[in-house]
């Protein structure tokens, strides 16, 4: 959820601290679905998913997300994830250990929070990064659409990868990132 509280900061603070910004698959400039966003991702039947897994059987839940987490598209035999079972197992452990409200409340805040106004005041040179497979938080929706709000921003769309493309294509992610930092 960095992508939010990047957009927020410069809208609230300005960017008289900041010299560059990326935004790595990240949620604005708005997830949720409705008239004055029809291109949203987020649809109350989503948002239920989301809170009946996390109030349900919440371990399962969590290791179905992770699944889809770090899978380019859907999960299924033909899409294994594209990270070891080992780093899921790791990844379960740390969102295992994470507060269930805090959780279940990050849900709804990265579902609801409208940053397409905070996007407008970014003028630092910005990197929008993100997995072109990415299906918790798919690109049309997100990367490309901050991509379109923030002018000037540059944009780097990494070939078969999911929302965990920061692990599943480090090499690939840190390269684009290390030359956008250079410059």
């Amino acid at each position: 959820m960095g992508g939010g509280e990047l957009a927020r900061y410069v809208s609230t603070y300005g960017t008289d601290r900041i010299a560059k910004l990326v935004f790595a698959s990240a949620v604005p400039p708005y997830l949720w679905k409705s008239d004055d966003n029809p291109d949203g991702g987020v649809d109350a039947e989503l948002a239920q998913w989301f809170h009946d897994g996390l109030t349900g059987d919440r371990p399962a839940f969590l290791h179905e997300f992770l699944q889809m987490f770090f899978s380019a598209g859907k999960p299924s035999l033909i899409n294994m994830p594209k990270v070891s079972t080992e780093q899921i197992a790791y990844n379960l452990d740390i969102a295992q250990m994470a507060s269930p409200k805090g959780t279940l409340d990050c849900t709804t805040a990265f579902a609801t929070t409208d940053f397409r106004d905070d996007l407008t005041k970014i003028t630092v040179p910005t990197l929008v990064i993100h997995g072109d497979s990415d299906t918790i938080v798919p690109f049309e929706v997100s990367g490309k659409r901050t991509h379109e709000a923030i002018s000037g921003s540059e944009l780097v769309v990494i070939e078969d990868a999911p929302h965990g493309v920061t692990v599943s294509h480090k090499d690939e992610w840190n390269r684009h990132v290390l030359a956008f930092l250079a410059k």
